[in-house]
């Protein structure tokens, strides 16, 4: 098990600039994605702002930035604006709107039109089946199924993911993400599939050098680290008087 191995490429998930930079200088980073939620975490005030200055520093890689409307006409109209930023951006296009309708029209015109998509959201193998009729005969896009979110309900996102990976067959210029992973073991099961790109949290790299390690000695540091923090606490259970 190894990095150098993977035909998954690697996308770093984040919005906190210092962090997207020190990736940027890491090979094994393919590229980045972005959404609002992430950067109001980030402190991020001037959307406008922050995109053209990670695109100055980031300007070979792609990167996805995402509309934040709810009526489609505006949600066309930021798109295209945000798609003009960059030779790399992709622009995350929800899969619907919060009034459930689908966005698979605004999705066709926007791929038609030369917009790179990434269609975000997505969850369900019939939301797939849409987007990728949507997305035929269009320019390059992202398909992002939240395969993590899809596990939190309790369901094995594996059999799902390779699904859509045979459903996206269909349209050569969609590559699909597999997004909101929660463990650095997705990494391996994106790529055992063939899934063609994974984000993945700034944490969850932070477990990288982990890869291959040794369980012996994990499982030794993992006994010092409770022993450490057992007498950091000052713990103690001493002998009970007798008298």
């Amino acid at each position: 098990m190894s990095l150098s191995g993977l035909r998954t490429k690697i996308f770093a998930d984040g919005a906190e600039l210092e962090g997207m930079l020190a990736l940027y200088r890491q090979p094994y980073i393919k590229g980045f994605t972005t959404n609002p939620t992430l950067m109001r975490k980030a402190g991020v005030c001037d959307y406008r702002a922050f995109a053209r200055e990670v695109l100055a520093a980031i300007p070979d890689r792609p990167i996805s930035l995402e509309v934040f409307s709810d009526e489609f006409a505006e949600m066309e109209r930021q798109a295209r604006e945000i798609a003009t930023w960059g030779e790399h951006v992709y622009v995350k296009v929800p899969v619907t709107n919060t009034k459930r309708e689908p966005a698979y029209e605004l999705i066709h015109r926007l791929s038609h039109a030369r917009v790179k998509v990434n269609v975000t959201a997505v969850m369900a193998l019939e939301q797939v089946r849409e987007v990728t009729k949507a997305l035929k005969g269009g320019s390059p896009s992202n398909v992002s199924v939240f395969a993590g979110r899809v596990a939190d309900t309790g369901r094995d996102p594996v059999p799902l993911m390779a699904e859509a990976i045979d459903i996206l067959r269909g349209e050569p210029n969609a590559e699909l993400i597999w997004a909101s992973p929660r463990e650095l073991l997705n990494i391996f099961q994106a790529d055992a599939i063939g899934c063609h790109i994974i984000t993945v949290t700034h944490d969850i790299l932070k477990k990288l050098p982990l890869v291959g390690r040794s369980l012996e000695e994990f499982s030794l540091d993992t006994v010092k680290m409770f022993y450490d923090d057992a007498r950091a606490a000052g713990f103690s259970l001493a002998l009970a008087s007798t008298t």
